[in-house]
């Protein structure tokens, strides 16, 4: 963390606490930390994605504990939707650490803009007033693909997975707050099975992580409150808007 500029230090804290927000209010959230890693330090491909999933192992937990305190994670087809998401992130994590380590900068750059530009698209496409049909949502195969899917794009960017579940789970007719809640379970094993590939590769910048990692946490809790209170319209706004400018200028620094 040596030599970053005094700017560049308050961007990845303001970063990190809209990521906090964006990750237990909206669901995609934490890739604007490893959106400014990339952008804003020198760090290689494999470093971004080491010291963004080491915040992303203390998020998740406190996400999953908020999630169960508020009830979500308590009801049986949310904690079956956790469970079928962390059993795919279990196969899913090694083989994003695996391709990681296969790209370049430059491919990383472009390819985490077009993540991050898809995670837009993904937001805006999700509607807020959807529910679980009365089948009971996706069937165990597609819940079990999908966080193993998840899981290996999460792991090779260095994000959880809300950033991509949320959308998808209420896609396939997951209530919101319980698609919230399940993702938030799902993202502890993404980021601690990812943290411990990373860390035995000696890529992870502990100083950094304690940086954007605190304030992440305290936007989780902020963004716990404003998921159960507030319509997330403007929120959701706010953060598409923000995934858009960062988008292009992610991919170019690449």
């Amino acid at each position: 963390m040596t030599g970053l500029e005094p700017g560049v230090v308050a961007g990845l804290v303001l970063l990190a606490v809209a990521a906090g927000i964006g990750i237990t209010a909206v669901g995609p959230g934490g890739v604007l930390v490893t959106a400014g890693l990339f952008a804003l330090t020198p760090l290689s491909p494999a470093q971004v994605a080491g010291t963004a999933l080491v915040t992303n192992v203390a998020t998740g937990v406190l996400g999953t504990a908020v999630y169960t305190r508020s009830g979500q994670l308590r009801e049986p087809q949310a904690r079956r939707t956790a469970l079928l998401l962390c059993g795919g992130a279990v196969a899913g994590t090694p083989v994003g650490v695996l391709l990681n380590g296969l790209v370049t900068g430059r491919v990383f750059g472009v390819l985490l803009g077009a993540l991050v530009a898809a995670t837009a698209v993904l937001v805006l496409a999700r509607r807020p007033g959807a529910r679980e049909p009365a089948a009971g949502g996706p069937g165990w195969r597609s819940t079990a693909a999908l966080g193993t899917g998840v899981a290996a794009a999460g792991a090779m960017f260095g994000v959880g997975g809300p950033m991509l579940c949320v959308p998808l789970l209420v896609a396939l007719g997951v209530p919101v707050l319980s698609a919230l809640a399940a993702a938030q379970a799902q993202s502890v094993v993404i980021a601690g099975a990812g943290t411990v590939g990373y860390v035995a590769a000696g890529a992870v910048d502990w100083p950094l992580a304690a940086l954007v990692g605190v304030p992440e946490l305290a936007g989780v809790l902020a963004g716990w409150v404003i998921a159960r209170a507030v319509p997330a319209g403007a929120l959701k706004g706010a953060l598409v808007v923000s995934l858009l400018v960062l988008a292009p200028y992610v991919a170019l620094r690449g």
